[in-house]
């Protein structure tokens, strides 16, 4: 397929996940970085334009400039599709403004900073008819669709219990707010929104419960807790109840020495319990009480994955694949859906509006429920 020629807001220079969701794209294989507008600051973002080799007449100094002037291209040369790479506060604008445009959105989650903001997006979708998907990373590890897969499919019986946790440890001091552009807005709620470690991470832990287990979070009793002098939470625990009667138990924290970065999940059903790690992602266990644990692989050669997790892997067994290789996977699903193509599988490879509303809908009923003292609120 003729790869999507896309532009990418914000993503610049000091920036960490423009360069990841670029690589991504560069992956993929499906997608052409063919415009820029890539920081707040128009000198910023043209230098930054300069370095990561976008053509000078397509390097711009705002995110309108770059709306406006591809809008004017002709149909087969103009972009096709908007990644959007900025602070939370910074979604709203320009993927309502580039779906009025005529252009097509890929934003990194979570998809606002308020529900306020995230119900504009999903009303431009609507109106216009544009299409938007959402990257959360980790539903693109082959192991998290393979365990989604063993869940769906009845083999292990009802989900009964939850425990995710997305753990780190790169704010637990204060001077690590200092001179540190990616903590500087992280920790700020003019540009992170109300949450704080539960928005940056919180949101990838729920949507990953939801992704395996195939449940909404329904309701939720949080408590949220920051460190001296910080504004919003940087740790913070809860209990979650899910749609189809399953319990669990929720932890996320950017302020716990010794995790990097800690995402795990263990998902116990009536017959067996799936454990996976994203450190790790490359290994999943499944346990059972009458007969030896199992240990899963991925790999494009074990062919007791499923066909359609097996198209998404690019290397065989025991050469690991990681963080860039599923962001890559989400691109490129996207990228399908945009051509009418579909690699089939039985979800759509990518979360969708609905998906993300879900998690702002979670991140607004945890910020309820520790307003509370940890009240249980109804999602």
């Amino acid at each position: 397929m003729d790869p999507i020629r896309y532009g990418m807001i914000g993503g610049g220079q000091g920036a960490f996940i423009g360069g990841v969701h670029r690589t991504a794209a560069a992956i993929a294989g499906n997608w052409r970085l063919v415009a820029g507008a890539f920081s707040a600051t128009p000198e910023k973002a043209r230098a930054s334009g300069r370095e990561i080799g976008v053509s000078e007449d397509r390097n711009y100094a705002s995110w309108q400039d770059m709306l406006e002037a591809e809008a004017a291209h002709a149909e087969g040369e103009r972009i096709e599709a908007v990644s959007i790479v900025t602070p939370n506060h910074m979604h709203a604008p320009p993927a309502i403004a580039a779906m009025e445009a005529g252009f097509d959105v890929i934003i990194d989650k979570p998809l606002a900073d308020s529900m306020a903001n995230a119900r504009a997006i999903a009303e431009a979708a609507a109106r216009t008819g544009r299409r938007i998907a959402i990257t959360h990373t980790y539903t693109g590890y082959p192991l998290v669709k393979q365990a989604r897969s063993l869940i769906s499919n009845g083999k292990f019986g009802p989900v009964r219990r939850v425990m995710v946790k997305y753990t780190q440890d790169w704010l637990s001091r204060a001077e690590d707010l200092v001179d540190n552009k990616q903590a500087a807005w992280r920790v700020d709620p003019k540009q992170s929104g109300a949450a704080g470690a539960f928005g940056d991470i919180g949101t990838h832990a729920a949507n990953l419960v939801e992704f395996i287990t195939g449940e909404r979070i329904a309701e939720i009793a949080a408590e949220l807790t920051m460190l001296s002098g910080r504004a919003i939470d940087d740790d913070g625990a809860a209990l979650f109840r899910l749609s189809g009667g399953g319990r669990g138990t929720l932890t996320a924290s950017q302020v716990l020495v010794g995790d990097i970065n800690d995402l795990s999940i263990d998902v116990y059903c009536e017959q067996a319990g799936l454990h996976w790690r994203q450190e790790e992602p490359n290994t999943m266990r499944i346990g059972y009480r009458d007969k030896p644990t199992e240990i899963w692989h991925a790999g494009a050669n074990r062919t007791y994955l499923d066909a359609d997790i097996l198209a998404i892997q690019r290397t065989p067994g025991g050469h690991p694949e990681g963080y860039l290789e599923a962001f890559a996977n989400i691109y490129r699903a996207f990228g399908e859906s945009l051509r009418g193509e579909t690699s089939g599988g039985g979800e759509t490879g990518f979360a969708t509006l609905e998906d993300t509303l879900a998690g702002m809908r979670f991140l607004d009923a945890a910020l309820e429920s520790s307003r509370k003292n940890a009240a249980w609120v109804k999602l």
